[in-house]
């Protein structure tokens, strides 16, 4: 967290941990393998959290549910980021030069593949979402995206963020659902 991943080195994070850095070697392969142990589990957790969603939302579509959004991605942030904001923090912050540097944009890039996935099957059902231009919905998403998470980024408290989480739904929610049609 002091220095990012790109100004720390193995050395430095030995001497944090109280071990030398060939001490360190043994237990990764290098700083980005070390890296990847920290902030891999906090990956791995949202992405198991959409896939469950997109479940879910897929249930509420078979039995015709009109608001298939009873969870959201803000249920996500409470729920599996706040828990572990630190980890989240340093995936966010501190990232540049690692291959998670580009991580918001990514979960962007895969948020939009699964919705697009997901319109046809909205219509199969009986659901009539907006068109929408891929390229449109990337901006919305990355908006959506980047204004869930700048809490996090700031190191807002729980309450803070909270609160800004709340504004966050108020604003975007009602506009996924007249895009989806609901």
């Amino acid at each position: 967290m002091a220095y990012g991943f790109e100004n720390a080195s193995m050395r430095r994070i030995g001497e944090r941990c109280g071990m030398s850095a060939a001490g360190l070697y043994r237990h990764c392969r290098d700083k980005a393998d070390l890296f990847r142990e920290l902030v891999q589990p906090a990956v791995e957790r949202i992405d198991t959290w959409l896939e469950a969603h997109i479940s879910r939302s897929a249930a509420s579509l078979e039995n015709r549910c009109v608001d298939i959004f009873g969870d959201s991605e803000i249920d996500m942030m409470r729920e599996v980021v706040y828990p572990h904001m630190e980890e989240y923090r340093l995936l966010l912050t501190k990232a540049q030069g690692s291959p998670y540097e580009n991580y918001l944009h990514d979960l962007t890039e895969r948020s939009q593949n699964m919705m697009l996935q997901f319109i046809p099957y909205m219509h199969e059902k009986g659901f009539v979402p907006e068109p929408i231009d891929p390229k449109e919905l990337h901006i919305l998403l990355s908006a959506y995206v980047t204004a869930m998470f700048e809490p996090v980024i700031h190191g807002y408290t729980r309450e803070e963020a909270f609160r800004c989480l709340e504004k966050v739904e108020t604003f975007f929610l009602p506009g996924w659902n007249k895009l989806l049609g609901f």
